[in-house]
């Protein structure tokens, strides 16, 4: 969350994440609950402080939790810890989807698991909570491929704030030759060139 820091300069986290909410959700004309919006605003602002995704392994290192460790360990625990528990997997596999997913590929755990455990973590709340949650967590499990999308355009915008995200950004087209990732450098007047049997070349605005 480097770079989420690197923006906040004269706001808060929460009203520059709420901005990002309502400035994607409008860019992608996606309708959303009010209750649900205002979730995801505050999951992206917990997330700034890194103890939300990383554990302590008791000997002075930190390590992102394995998801199944997170559902093993609500599923053994009594009701308010079992949702608490199942509230963090669905949070932390959605995070890490949407801001993350690029360097899943390949892995053995890749993104379909995170989505899958997300999906059932939020399912899971939905059928136990009550009022405005249970609508929310509901909505976050029935559409959570379209939130990691969503995610993952804020966590984009978000680089293209300053000149080394741009690179960055591009770099990751290299990468990956996302259309949104190409469309976002275009709207920032980033040229992609092609040719024949040749990698691609970029030329940044200067």
């Amino acid at each position: 969350m480097a770079a989420a820091n690197q923006i906040l300069v004269g706001k808060s986290a929460l009203e520059w994440f709420r901005e990002m909410v309502v400035d994607v959700l409008g860019h992608r004309r996606m309708k959303v609950q009010e209750v649900t919006e205002f979730y995801l605003v505050n999951l992206l602002t917990r997330f700034v402080d890194r103890e939300q995704l990383f554990v302590d392994d008791g000997e002075g290192n930190v390590a992102a939790e394995p998801l199944a460790f997170i559902l093993l360990r609500a599923l053994r625990s009594e009701r308010r810890a079992r949702a608490a528990g199942l509230r963090r997997l669905g949070d932390t596999a959605l995070f890490v989807s949407g801001f993350f997913g690029d360097s899943l590929a390949g892995r053995p755990v890749d993104v379909d698991y995170y989505i899958a455990m997300g999906e059932r973590a939020y399912g899971a709340l939905a059928q136990s909570e009550r009022g405005g949650g249970a609508s929310a967590f509901e909505e976050l499990s029935g559409r959570f491929p379209q939130f990691v999308d969503l995610l993952a355009e804020i966590a984009e915008m978000g680089q293209l704030r300053s000149n080394r995200g741009l690179v960055k950004l591009y770099e990751r087209w290299l990468l990956t030759r996302s259309e949104r990732v190409a469309d976002m450098l275009a709207e920032r007047g980033v040229a992609l060139f092609g040719g024949p049997g040749a990698r691609r070349k970029g030329m940044l605005p200067q």
